[in-house]
């Protein structure tokens, strides 16, 4: 069963890092209005650049998201 990007995100927390990733998760986290059942790269980028204040840039995203894809070919 694929998981949604959420759930791999989530994978990805650790509040004791300083790296990008981590710091994105733990937001994600904290946020009650992330798409958490979505899977699909247009709609977390367009809420993201909409209601992600707390990314502080769009590149952390885009290598989450390309984690995400790498992470579910791996696991099929």
């Amino acid at each position: 069963m694929e998981k949604t990007f959420y759930e791999f995100l989530m994978t990805q927390r650790d509040p004791n890092s300083s790296q990008p990733l981590a710091h994105f998760a733990d937001a994600a986290f904290f946020d009650h209005t992330f798409p958490k059942q979505s899977k699909d790269y247009n709609t977390l980028s367009e809420y993201l650049e909409l209601n992600g204040s707390y990314l502080p840039n769009m590149d952390i995203f885009d290598q989450a998201y390309d984690l995400y894809r790498e992470s579910e070919a791996n696991f099929n």
